[in-house]
């Protein structure tokens, strides 16, 4: 398993993969004496520019509004033609007016970043658009531009589910979006691990990209696809937050039906620890710290051969679907170790798992960790979720990954036997990794985003986790139940039974039973 091909829909999801991309940046190694543990050629891709020399670029579509770039141009400085074409003759003989609309100047740390100058660190006044905070270089054809709706816009707004979907169709008509943008970068793979894209999906974005899912499914049928899915959950009038609770609703619908994995994310996540602080909640500090949950949890799968322990993404899917039809899962953080909680539950000790009192005498409790706790929950929550819901939680599965200094190498893979023992069971399957590389705490990153005496200048300790549980079986019915009247009449019944099977899927031992009823009258 090898490279991971990237599809970035929409604002929120390019601020949340620029910082992706920076921080996959800033593990190369340009040294003879030092070697990255980090493959590279996972997430980027090897070009040759326009002046013959090699290129890096990452392996990646960015999809985006007219008017959502800011300052980042389809060719680059690696790419660009400096090559002056002269006009056609022939055509017009009259006089030519051009119209040009005004560039939007570029900030002072790009400027910095184009001169090979030092930079400083970036603060909240510094990004007005995710290209401010950019660092890599992007291949031309990574850049598309969708003209037919405009960022911001107040007179045709890009909300509405069915407009992202009908978006797509008529791209796909007029030019085969998956093979004008996606079959380049597929096929120059020695060996695919998967796609990974990033979309929001609680506005007209959701409707694009689960067009766009059905299309690389029918191409890519047995290929992984992880779709991170971003919720704005920034306080609105109640009918925008049920028009987003609906674009949500439909988004689950349609991608969990074609997606490896679909993990929503809230922008921002609430509640909140003490140690971070997200000041004005904007774009640039929420998806730093989605960022730093997502790169965490995902560093095993561009891990060397030669690393103490990597995965890929069909590996983390085979562990958390522990039934076959669990593909929702709930990313969670912390930042710090868990190495702590990792052993609370030795010597002897008593401790309690999904409910139950279990002796530290148990033998396979002693020998298997049990799930860890972590106090950043990204998924978006339920209004009015009861206290024994949260109480009756069953974790089915849960994968970590702790980075940072003094991590434990003795963690090891579990067997399919043990795996399949803890299945039949109803115990939780648990698969740790750790690495010892630090989350890089970058200029482009929040500098006081996470308390400082949890950081220094060598990068942050974090952890994060990749959870299947029955609190999907909650998140979704609260959806159905939230949005079902607001669905047209026709479209009413099959919304409450999808959103009903998804959350059957997750209902644990006698707990099978689906709450609520539903009358279309």
């Amino acid at each position: 398993m090898h490279e991971i091909v990237t599809v970035q829909c929409g604002q929120k999801s390019n601020y949340l993969a620029t910082h992706f991309w920076n921080t996959q940046e800033s593990y190369f190694t340009y040294s003879e004496n030092e070697e990255s543990v980090v493959d590279h050629d996972v997430h980027f891709r090897p070009g040759i520019g326009a002046d013959g020399h090699e290129t890096f670029t990452p392996r990646t579509v960015i999809y985006d509004l007219k008017g959502g770039f800011g300052t980042l141009r389809k060719f680059n400085a690696l790419y660009e033609n400096r090559e002056e074409t002269a006009p056609v003759q022939g055509l017009w003989d009259g006089t030519l007016a051009r119209q040009h609309e005004t560039p939007i100047a570029p900030t002072d740390y790009q400027r910095k970043l184009e001169l090979g100058l030092p930079t400083s660190q970036l603060h909240d006044s510094d990004v007005r658009f995710w290209s401010d905070f950019n660092r890599v270089f992007y291949h031309p054809k990574s850049i598309v531009q969708l003209n037919e709706y405009e960022l911001n816009s107040q007179l045709m707004p890009f909300n509405d589910w069915s407009a992202g979907e009908e978006l797509f169709q008529n791209l796909d008509r007029e030019f085969d979006v998956l093979d004008r943008d996606i079959r380049t970068f597929a096929e120059e793979c020695d060996h695919m691990q998967g796609f990974q894209l990033f979309s929001g999906v609680d506005d007209a974005w959701g409707g694009f990209v689960a067009k766009y899912l059905d299309n690389l499914r029918d191409e890519f049928g047995k290929t992984s696809i992880w779709v991170w899915g971003l919720e704005d959950c920034t306080t609105v009038v109640r009918e925008r937050r049920l028009a987003r609770a609906c674009n949500s609703a439909q988004s689950l619908r349609a991608i969990s039906q074609q997606a490896s994995a679909y993990i929503r994310l809230a922008a921002p996540p609430t509640p909140l620890p003490a140690y971070i602080n997200l000041l004005n909640g904007s774009a640039w500090r929420t998806s730093a710290l989605l960022c730093a949950g997502l790169e965490t949890i995902t560093l095993p799968t561009r891990l060397r051969p030669d690393a103490h322990k990597r995965s890929s993404l069909s590996l983390l899917e085979d562990t958390l679907n522990t039934s076959g039809n669990q593909n929702l899962f709930e990313l969670q953080a912390t930042a710090g170790h868990l190495t702590s909680q990792t052993n609370r539950h030795r010597n002897g000790a008593i401790h309690e798992s999904n409910g139950r009192i279990i002796s530290g005498q148990d033998e396979a409790s002693d020998l298997q960790p049990e799930p860890s706790r972590f106090d950043i929950t990204y998924m978006p929550g339920v209004h009015g979720e009861s206290p024994a819901a949260k109480k009756s939680l069953h974790i089915f599965a849960q994968v970590e990954s702790e980075r940072g200094s003094g991590y434990d190498k003795s963690s090891p893979s579990l067997t399919p036997e043990e795996r399949l023992r803890r299945r039949l069971n109803e115990e939780s399957v648990v698969e740790r990794f750790q690495s010892d590389i630090r989350f890089p705490l970058l200029d482009t990153f929040p500098h006081d985003l996470v308390e400082a005496n949890r950081l220094d200048l060598d990068g942050l300790d974090f952890s994060a986790a990749l959870a299947s549980s029955s609190a999907m079986k909650d998140r979704a019915l609260g959806l159905r139940d939230t949005t079902i009247r607001l669905m047209p009449l026709t479209e009413r019944e099959n919304h409450y039974n999808e959103l009903t099977q998804i959350s059957s899927y997750y209902a644990n031992g006698w707990d099978s039973e689906v709450e609520g009823d539903y009358d279309d009258e």
